[in-house]
């Protein structure tokens, strides 16, 4: 059995670039740093951030580029992917998280809600679970 999955919670370290393809297909990259706290071997409290990149496609990449902005708390679900490439005889290699599920948590205090084209409103309020049909 294989499995690849990566799951993530953290914040945004930059606002989301959002391209199209040749093909027409929507792509958004960002990055999300997560961190960790844990007392060393003498009890000292260190911290530890990880940087994540992370790449979307079709509706969630246009979606997590019209919403999401820097600082916002985010969960990313998905998978990991190498890729490599040769510079000056040297090969380089870079591991991203290509996101399947993204969820967006609040937005940073100060953040303006950025307000998206098309004509789609982002809901100023919170949604209530009482008021889905379903």
């Amino acid at each position: 059995m294989n499995l690849n999955q990566v799951n993530i919670v953290g914040r945004l370290t930059r606002d989301p670039e959002a391209k199209t393809t040749p093909a027409g297909v929507a792509v958004t990259n960002f990055s999300v740093a997560t961190g960790r706290h844990y007392k060393d071997k003498d009890g000292n409290k260190k911290e530890e951030t990880e940087f994540h990149n992370i790449t979307v496609f079709g509706t969630q990449a246009e979606n997590v580029g019209k919403y999401l902005v820097k600082g916002q708390l985010v969960y990313v679900m998905g998978r990991l992917k190498t890729r490599s490439w040769e510079k000056d005889e040297v090969t380089h290699y870079r591991t991203d998280i290509i996101g399947e599920v993204v969820q967006f948590g609040p937005k940073p205090q100060g953040a303006e809600a950025s307000k998206p084209s098309g004509g789609d409103e982002y809901p100023e309020e919170d949604i209530n679970p009482e008021d889905i049909p379903f």
